[in-house]
């Protein structure tokens, strides 16, 4: 069997000042960012979170790996497809902790094709892998969601 060696293809780097209520920059500038606590918990309008941050990051790599999925299959996305993310921060005991939604809306596949492309897509997209285990992520396809497989979350405490 032949090994695989881990290659890194990009590290991204970003310093933040002043925690929540502070200044994000990434080393290329192009996120340059107040930052405060969510306007719905007292936070000041005009600055964005960790949070959103996260939605925008997972949603794009997600819409990624979906079209990743289609070229392999030989298909091709719809320009209109959409990926909606929305990350939730709780807090539990003294913890805190966050889960995520992602929807998904393929606009021209079945949705059976569009259930197994959304399946596949979470087993290679690096958010997903990255946060297996250790969040809870729900899939839904066109806001309907999908039954969670057991290895999708595993390690997860699923809150009813």
């Amino acid at each position: 069997m032949a090994s695989s060696e881990k290659k890194t293809l990009y590290t991204a780097e970003a310093q933040a000042v002043g925690g929540r209520s502070g200044h994000v920059r990434s080393t290329s500038g192009v996120i340059d960012l107040d930052m405060s606590v969510p306007e719905g918990l007292g936070g000041k309008r005009g600055a964005t979170n960790p949070e959103e941050l996260f939605a925008a990051g997972y949603s794009s790599c997600f819409q990624q790996a979906l079209l990743v999925i289609a070229q392999r299959a030989g298909d091709r996305l719809d320009p209109e497809t959409t990926v909606n993310c929305s990350v939730s921060l709780f807090q539990e005991g003294e913890g805190y902790g966050l889960s995520a939604v992602l929807d998904v809306d393929l606009k021209k596949f079945d949705e059976a094709k569009t259930i197994e492309m959304v399946r596949q897509a979470h087993r290679i997209c690096p958010y997903s892998v990255g946060t297996r285990g250790n969040m809870e992520v729900e899939l839904r396809v066109k806001g309907q969601p999908l039954p969670v497989q057991a290895e999708e979350n595993a390690g997860v405490a699923h809150n009813g």
